[in-house]
Formats: structure tokens, C-alpha cells, sequence
């Protein structure tokens, strides 16, 4: 660590900090308002898969990482017991597969807007009833719309989070660090550790 601490100290000391604020795009608004967002695409695969893939622009949410509103739709939407969207197209023989969320940087999230995706794994049978299945899919967004956040799921995931930061397992020193990096231009200082991974507040209006 001695070693590695004076080579990075010799290294990068000298480069001068010019006091300036990371660059913000926020003033780009709704750059997905356009006629060729709001369509349906279809898109012939190399592998023989069927995928139904939705995709919401939403506002940014950076700036809500401490409550991750879209970390709880994901976990509600990627579940796969007794009343989930996958359990209901799995008795159609529809789908195969559902996963859904939002990578939390890059071109997922940024401070132009942040990108929710939905993508089901669909059988044979499925493609024949993709309208469908993207029905079923808006119907389950739309009853989580109308019930609104549950503090006892939201604690549950909070949990979960917490327990798998906690006994995770060691990582690439090289890939912690560059992590890091990256955590330390989108949250505060006391989150560089944590800010990716944990749940912090439950705020139900976000």
C-alpha cells in the first residue's frame, strides 16, 4: 500500500484541479420526444430468440439514488412468485424469462434522463401474442401505479441489499477501484462505499 500510494502520489499530484463543477446536461430535456421513440420496432435476431423489449424515458434519477425508485419497480416487476407478471405468462406458455430495471450509469442513467426497460423472454407461442403480453405488462405497471410504494416491500429490498453488501465476496482490486472512480462522481462522500448498492430512505412521493 506504501508502494502504490507514493506512485500515485508522484503520478497524478500535479495535475491542477480547476475547481469546476462535473459537466450537467440537465437543460437537454426530453431528448426521446420524438415520432420514432413511441414505436415498435421489429428486429430479426442472429440467435433464434423471440424478445419483447419495452423501453420508458424518464426523467433523471441520479439524484435519487439514496431512495432507488427504479431498484423497487424492477424488484417488484422481475418477480417471479404467485401474482407476478412472469408467473401469469409462464401458465400461457408464453415467456420464458423477465427481467427489468435500469443500469444506473452511462447511457441508462445520466443528467439528461434515465432509461426503464422491460424485456421478456418469450416461447413460440408468446410471439404469436406479443400484443398481448405487452398488455399484460402496462396492466401490471398500471395496478402498481394505482396502489402506489409499500414501506414493508421497500424495507424488504433495503434488507436484502444491505446483507448482500455486507457478506459480499472479495472483488478485483482493479475493478474496485475503478467502481469507486466512478461512484465518486455521482455520490456524496460518505456514499462512495455504499452509494451503488444500499438503500437509504424511503420516500414514497419519489
Amino acid at each position: 500500500l506504501d508502494t502504490l500510494e507514493k506512485w500515485v502520489t508522484e503520478i497524478f499530484s500535479e495535475i491542477p484541479n480547476n475547481g469546476l463543477p462535473k459537466p450537467s446536461f440537465g437543460h437537454l430535456t426530453q431528448p426521446f420526444d420524438t415520432p420514432e421513440f413511441h414505436k415498435l420496432y421489429r428486429v430479426v435476431p442472429i440467435r433464434k430468440v423471440h424478445s419483447l423489449t419495452i423501453t420508458w424515458a424518464l426523467p433523471p434519477q441520479e439524484q435519487y439514488y439514496r431512495v432507488k425508485p427504479l431498484h423497487y419497480i424492477s424488484w417488484l416487476v422481475g418477480h417471479e412468485g404467485k401474482g407476478s407478471v412472469l408467473s401469469f405468462l409462464r401458465k400461457k406458455f408464453w415467456a420464458l424469462a423477465l427481467y427489468g430495471g435500469n443500469g444506473e450509469t452511462g447511457f441508462e442513467q445520466n443528467s439528461t434522463y434515465s432509461i426503464f426497460s422491460i424485456s421478456v423472454t418469450l416461447t413460440d407461442e408468446g410471439y404469436k401474442h406479443f400484443y398481448e403480453v405487452a398488455h399484460v405488462v402496462f396492466q401490471y405497471v398500471k395496478m402498481l401505479q394505482k396502489r402506489g410504494p409499500d414501506k414493508r416491500i421497500w424495507e424488504e429490498i433495503q434488507k436484502i441489499e444491505a446483507n448482500e453488501f455486507h457478506y459480499q465476496e472479495q472483488t478485483d482490486p482493479v475493478d474496485y477501484v475503478e467502481s469507486l472512480c466512478e461512484n465518486m462522481q455521482l455520490f456524496q462522500k460518505e456514499d462512495f462505499l455504499t452509494g451503488d448498492q444500499l438503500l437509504f430512505e424511503y420516500k414514497p412521493e419519489v
